[in-house]
């Protein structure tokens, strides 16, 4: 340990003092020292030992009284399964609704989303101060949703836009009107710059606009397909929730291998289950929806009598289909078709038609010759009346599971 060293023609007495004064002083830092880093530990240690807060039980009372004598395991079985009806039940309430009352729904859905994320970025930073953050990032959700609202009303309510003439002259100059809003914003966030913080509000300014393009894009593309046909609607949204329930009801019955540790009670039982369930179930309700003119069919607005009407022809997408199959595949599978009389009956593996079997009796005789393999034909195979959306329920399944 140094201390500091006396000056010369200092007497003894002063060099003795300054030497006890540096002593002690050195002590006293060294004892605070001591202390600080026992305080330190111990609240470490305090921390540690701490129980992490317990999430409160949001399950009504009736069912807590209704499930008090099951273990917790099946009481959470069953106040799951309850509230899934429940809300199964509401979803088709929402869909009898109609259209508007889907765009409403999304549209709130949107604002919640935006607001959930806008308050993340807030959150972390309200502590520099930024001027007007959360004042321009509502206000380029409402210039974005102007935009992109009034090309669907243009596009779907085009007669009752032209009927009206402020909404005319809306439809006529709404880009102009939508990048003039725009600017104006932007000239807002040049204005708010703060000449320590450049980098901070240029970070923040991009946080907001990739926040619109992954809400606000996804909406609008979600109401365009709900005017497409109530079945683009349905069966994405459907096929999620069932992941969702199947996932749960596998890893229930049959999960034992963990998945991530990000999440400990999902298993990989329940996402293989959950995939496949969800494959199948994509298939059947789009065939048995594709049968629905109310399903297929775009929305129109009826100028006349000022309601939405669903009535078309369905498409080719909707109905049964005959593929050729490459003859690539062909020669893979070894599939073959019979005919008869002229007309192509079925296609056949051809390890079947290639086994043996029983002569036919003579009363059936000129069947067998009229049942011959054509192989100047291009092969065909019948396809359910599956629509192309069915095609990416495996897909949905996928990302809905992860």
């Amino acid at each position: 340990m140094e201390f500091l060293s006396c000056f010369p023609g200092w007497s003894p007495m002063a060099c003795s003092q300054l030497t006890a004064t540096s002593a002690s002083r050195v002590q006293e830092s060294e004892s605070e020292a001591k202390v600080d880093g026992e305080t330190a530990s111990d609240s470490e240690s305090r921390a540690e030992s701490a129980p992490l807060p317990v999430s409160a039980d949001d399950t009504p009372e009736v069912l807590n009284r209704a499930l008090s004598n099951l273990s917790s395991r099946w009481k959470n079985w069953w106040v799951r399964g309850i509230l899934t009806l429940a809300m199964i039940a509401f979803f088709f309430i929402i869909i009898y609704l109609g259209p508007m009352v889907l765009m409403i729904i999304v549209m709130c859905v949107q604002i919640k989303c935006f607001h959930e994320i806008i308050t993340i970025g807030y959150n972390v930073y309200h502590s520099y101060d930024l001027p007007w953050f959360r004042t321009l990032s509502w206000y380029f959700l409402l210039c974005v949703n102007y935009f992109f609202y009034g090309e669907t009303v243009t596009d779907y309510f085009f007669t009752l836009v032209q009927r009206e003439e402020p909404l005319r002259i809306l439809s006529k100059y709404h880009r102009f009107i939508s990048f003039t809003l725009y600017l104006i914003g932007f000239c807002m966030f040049v204005l708010s710059l703060v000449k320590k913080h450049y980098r901070l509000q240029f970070y923040m300014f991009g946080w907001t606009h990739v926040t619109l393009l992954i809400v606000v894009t996804q909406s609008h593309l979600v109401i365009h397909n709900l005017f497409e046909g109530m079945i683009w609607f349905i069966v994405p949204i459907s096929c999620v929730i069932c992941n969702d329930i199947m996932a749960y009801m596998f890893g229930f019955f049959f999960g034992r291998t963990p998945l991530i540790k990000l999440s400990p009670k999902k298993t990989w039982e329940g996402f293989i289950g959950g995939f496949f369930a969800t494959v199948v179930f994509g298939l059947l309700l789009s065939y048995v929806m594709s049968g629905y003119r109310c399903f297929v069919c775009p929305v129109e607005y009826n100028n006349d009598t000022n309601s939405f009407t669903v009535d078309c022809e369905p498409s080719d997408l909707f109905r049964l289909q005959e593929y050729n199959i490459p003859g690539v595949i062909q020669s893979v599978i070894g599939w073959v078709c019979a005919t008869h009389r002229g007309k192509r009956s079925g296609c056949t593996p051809s390890r079947f038609t290639a086994s043996p079997s029983p002569p036919l009796p003579r009363s059936l005789a000129p069947l067998e010759d009229s049942l011959q393999v054509d192989s100047n034909e291009p092969l065909k195979s019948k396809t359910l009346p599956i629509p192309f959306l069915a095609m990416e329920a495996s897909w949905i399944a996928l990302t809905a599971s992860i």
